[in-house]
């Protein structure tokens, strides 16, 4: 086995919608490192869900090729599954089934046997937090709740590669955290992740290696210091005031912002502008009011997705 557990070549998946061909994904090719935690980032609409289910099987690619430690995702398919756990949007737990009995049904999928599989469930239901709901049917949960079943899934098996969309839609922060933790955990140990989120914090802390794309097409790709490097002029500036002031929203407008968030008496502004333009912007807007706080840092992970994906030219 090579260094790479996921290997892809040109990918492109199109389809025939009223108004013509959508290249859902367009010519997308990378490698994921064994043991790595790989995020794919973009927009709604760039094609991550697409890309995701042509490699864990879902969908056929139209052309190009994948391969999953080794095995061509279209030739070898069986082999690929077994490898293999996901949490694609589309994927649904079964409904009538208890949480434990889709934890027990999942993991006799991938031929453990029945002493271990039950022992497995009752530790992964105290991780998730859903042993209370062990004997409850999944269609009497809530959307998060149900999330969780289907995240608790793939930590039944032991697969050498995890796939998860969007993992922490509906968990609360402490069992968001704990999960992460768990993950990091699980790739320390020699497990590939490949997740897709839209909370670019979990990405900046999670990932090793980063692709962002859009519409259909890579945009940017490396490590969080690789991606930063493509964003060089873009500042981070937080100040907290004694109060808001008045009129700040004007100030604004006339500054190269990407961004901008204002909370209580706090401004957060993402500006794109060489060095001394931004401590100029920065004076500018601290003169004659009292500040208690100021902090200006270099682009974070969501100023750097921002403006790849606005800046991108159409193809």
């Amino acid at each position: 086995m090579g260094s790479y557990a996921l290997e892809v070549h040109d990918l492109v998946k199109t389809y025939q919608s009223r108004t013509g061909i959508v290249r859902a994904v367009n010519g997308m090719s990378f490698n994921v490192a064994t043991g790595s935690i790989f995020g794919l980032l973009g927009p709604n609409g760039a094609g991550k869900t697409t890309l995701l289910r042509m490699l864990t099987t879902l969908t056929q690619p139209t052309s190009g090729t994948a391969r999953l430690l080794g095995f061509d995702v279209v030739k070898r398919p069986l082999e690929v599954r077994r490898r293999i756990a996901s949490v694609i949007q589309e994927t649904a737990v079964d409904l009538l089934l208890s949480v434990r009995d889709n934890l027990l049904t999942f993991a006799r999928f991938h031929t453990l046997d029945g002493v271990t599989a039950r022992e497995r469930a009752d530790e992964v239901m105290e991780r998730f937090q859903i042993t209370g709901e062990a004997d409850r049917k999944v269609q009497d949960l809530s959307g998060g709740y149900r999330r969780r079943v289907q995240v608790a899934k793939t930590f039944m098996v032991r697969t050498p590669v995890l796939f998860l969309d969007e993992f922490s839609t509906g968990m609360d922060p402490i069992l968001k955290r704990s999960v992460m933790t768990q993950l990091r955990e699980e790739a320390r140990a020699g497990r590939t992740i490949v997740l897709t989120t839209q909370i670019l914090s979990e990405a900046e802390e999670l990932c090793d290696d980063i692709l962002i794309i859009n519409k259909g097409r890579q945009v940017a790709r490396g490590d969080l210091n690789a991606l930063k490097l493509l964003s060089q002029g873009v500042y981070e500036v937080s100040i907290t005031f004694d109060h808001m002031p008045e009129g700040i929203e004007a100030e604004l407008a006339t500054l190269p912002t990407l961004r901008t968030h204002k909370e209580n008496s706090t401004l957060e502004v993402a500006l794109k502008a060489p060095e001394g333009e931004v401590f100029q912007a920065v004076a500018a807007l601290a003169r004659d009011r009292r500040v208690l706080r100021l902090e200006v840092n270099g682009a974070s992970l969501e100023d750097i997705f921002i403006e790849l994906t606005q800046n991108e030219v159409p193809a």
